[in-house]
Formats: C-alpha cells, sequence, structure tokens
C-alpha cells in the first residue's frame, strides 16, 4: 500500500515537473515575440522621421525649388517648405520655440544675414557642427560660430538708362552716397523702406559713416527719389521706360531679364548696370543663407539638407544649382558662375561690413529712414 502511494505520488511529481517543462518555452517564446514586436515599431518611426525635412524659407521662387528637389532625389528625405518673408518667418519661429521645446522648423534659410543674425543672437539656432559645411563655403560668408551659412550671394548695385543720362554723370555715381546728389533729383528710383533690401543697405551707410552722416545722404535720396516700387523687376523696367533714369537693385534680376522672353530680353538690353563701390568698401551683399533651428527634431536631416547645397558640385552656375537657378553669385569659393551674371564683369565685396553685423544695425536703419521721410509704401 505504501508502495502504491509512493508510486502515485512520484508519478504526480513527474507530471507536474513535465507541465512545467513543458510550460516554460511558451513564456519564453511569448516574450521574444513581444520583444521583436516593439524593436520593429521602433525601427519604421525612426525611419519615418528620418525621410523628412521642414524648411521655414524666406525665398520666393517655388516651394520645391530644383536644388531641393535633388536633395530629394539624392537622399530620399522629403523637404517641407513653408514661405513667408523674412521677419514673418523669424517671428513665426520665436513663437515655434517659445510654445515648447520642439521647432515645428529643422532649417531656417533667410534671404538676409541680418536676420539669420537675429536668430542667432536670440539662440534660435543651433551650431550646426559640420566640418564640411565649413570647408565648403568661404569664412567671410558663414556665420563664424557655425550657427548658419551663406549658401548663394546677391549683391545690390546700380542700373541706369544710358539714353537718359550722360557718361559723366554715371561716372560721378560711384557710391551709395552720391545718389544724395542733386543732379539725380526726380530722376531716382527706389525700394520702399518696409522691404528688408532696403534695410540692409541702408544699415551700411550707418557702418560706414555714421549716424549723423548716413542720416544726411538718406534724406538726400529721399528727396531725389520720384517713384517707389516694391519691385526689382519693376524698377528695371521703369528705368527702361524712363520713368526714372536710374535705380538700385539685386543683381540677379538682370539675370532673370537677360534670360526671359522677347520683352523681357528687350528690357535688359535698354538698361545697363554698374558695380557700386568698386572705389571704396566694395559693392553691399546680402546672402542666401540657412541654419539648423533650436531642438530641430531631424537635426541630421538638417545638417545633411546644408551640406548638400554647399558643396561644390551643387553650388553650379547651371539652374540646377541653388546660385545658378537664380542667377546667384555661390559662397564655395571653388564652384563656378554663372555665364550671364559672369558678363556683368569683375568687382570686390564689401567685407568691411561683416555679415554677421547686419542685424545689430537693422532697427537703426529704420529709424533712420522714417525721420528722412523715405517712403514706406509705393507711390
Amino acid at each position: 500500500m505504501k508502495s502504491n502511494s509512493k508510486l502515485v505520488l512520484f508519478a504526480l511529481g513527474a507530471l507536474m515537473m513535465l507541465t512545467l517543462i513543458a510550460c516554460e518555452p511558451q513564456v519564453i517564446t511569448e516574450t521574444v515575440e513581444v520583444t521583436r514586436e516593439v524593436e520593429v515599431v521602433r525601427e519604421v518611426e525612426v525611419a519615418s522621421e528620418s525621410k523628412v525635412l521642414n524648411v521655414y524659407s524666406s525665398r520666393h521662387y517655388g516651394d520645391l525649388e530644383a536644388p531641393f528637389q535633388a536633395f530629394t532625389d539624392a537622399t530620399g528625405i522629403e523637404v517641407r517648405v513653408s514661405a513667408g518673408s523674412p521677419r514673418d518667418l523669424l517671428n513665426r519661429l520665436r513663437a515655434d520655440i517659445s510654445r515648447g521645446d520642439r521647432s515645428v522648423a529643422d532649417v531656417f534659410l533667410a534671404i538676409d544675414a541680418g536676420v539669420l543674425s537675429l536668430a542667432t543672437e536670440e539662440g534660435l539656432l543651433q551650431p550646426h557642427g559640420s566640418d564640411a559645411i565649413t570647408s565648403s563655403v568661404a569664412p567671410e560668408f558663414q556665420d563664424p560660430d557655425g550657427n548658419w551659412a551663406g549658401l548663394s550671394i546677391r549683391t545690390r548695385t546700380l542700373v541706369y538708362n544710358p539714353a537718359n543720362t550722360t557718361e559723366d554723370e554715371i561716372a560721378a555715381v560711384t557710391s551709395y552716397s552720391d545718389l544724395a546728389d542733386a543732379t539725380w533729383s526726380g530722376r531716382l528710383c527706389m525700394r520702399p523702406a518696409s522691404h528688408i533690401y532696403t534695410v540692409s543697405l541702408f544699415s551700411s551707410l550707418i557702418n560706414h559713416l555714421g549716424e549723423a552722416e548716413a542720416a544726411a545722404v538718406t534724406e538726400g535720396i529721399a528727396s531725389n527719389v520720384v517713384r517707389y516700387i516694391n519691385s526689382d523687376t519693376g524698377q528695371i523696367k521703369a528705368v527702361a521706360a524712363g520713368e526714372c533714369d536710374l535705380a538700385i537693385v539685386n543683381h540677379y534680376y538682370m539675370g532673370r531679364l537677360a534670360n526671359g522672353d522677347a520683352d523681357s530680353q528687350a528690357v535688359f538690353d535698354s538698361v545697363q548696370l554698374k558695380w557700386m563701390n568698386q572705389d571704396e568698401s566694395g559693392v553691399f551683399f546680402n546672402v542666401n543663407g540657412a541654419g539648423v533651428v533650436k531642438n530641430a527634431e531631424n537635426f541630421d536631416n538638417a545638417v545633411a539638407f546644408i551640406e548638400f547645397l554647399a558643396a561644390t558640385e551643387n553650388q553650379c552656375g547651371d539652374l540646377t544649382c541653388f546660385p545658378g537657378s537664380n542667377y546667384e553669385f555661390p559662397t564655395n569659393p571653388s564652384a563656378g558662375v554663372n555665364e550671364t551674371i559672369a558678363g556683368f564683369g569683375e568687382f570686390t565685396y564689401d567685407l568691411d561690413y561683416g555679415l554677421a553685423s547686419y542685424g545689430s544695425l537693422q532697427d537703426a536703419s529704420v529709424s533712420m529712414l522714417e525721420a528722412a521721410g523715405y517712403g514706406f509704401a509705393e507711390n
């Protein structure tokens, strides 16, 4: 009897052990499957994030510019663009970052170094930390601390109508200050002070001349303006039509007209371009520049985007490259220049007024323009 009891107990014990052993692999298998499932989900999320780049851009040449599409083709990263004026996007960036620790935008692309400098000073951008960017862009066209880099250059210079001006008159206009001479009373077209192009240009007068002399020059220029036109193309057309005899414009608008339709080419042929300040500091210029936004969600993609646009092969003069697509000059010294704008002749840039200083004088420039009676709207 006792032996039978022992036998039963032994059998029950063996059965329990077998049951436990049989159950253990099921538990392990379930754990492995769950763990693997979680890992797969995470991998998909990372891949999704790595294929997106959000850009705030003040360039107004189409959301999907050819260089942006080239970046997508090369990397598979989708570029999403939100467009606006430099100041509007700066304010939007401020609001984004003040609401939380993540920015809506990954890259801030601005057509003015002053706005980029203000964004840097306010801590809205962060260093890119890329040797590729630093070595591709000439030192004078990038932030010394790596918060932004210039990707193309636009100069602001003189166009005039040779049919309505004399050679002696044009020879006497060598600096922006010469536009204040009474010779040009009622003969000058300018962009309104509401535009960043004007604000930055006149900030350079403050930098070179000091506030008092710059204010006197600004008053003289304002008194000579016959029309304020909020379009550089419109200004050039007005000069060609004889509505004014000279104007200050960004050079690339001449490049566009030269390569436009028959009417555009006729306008281009009616006017001439002259590089300003060549006997002094050099022609005033600005950059299209890009920086990585503070706490950008897609930091690596943002850096890759700027690296791509700054690379020699993407700084070419062809319409497929960032500078060439808008008839601008490259910031990469190894890159070639667009054939049309190379035909405008050699010149020197105003490197005495560093790009990183543009932002510090913008408020003073606006106040000076307002005090001088310079127009803030078209007339």
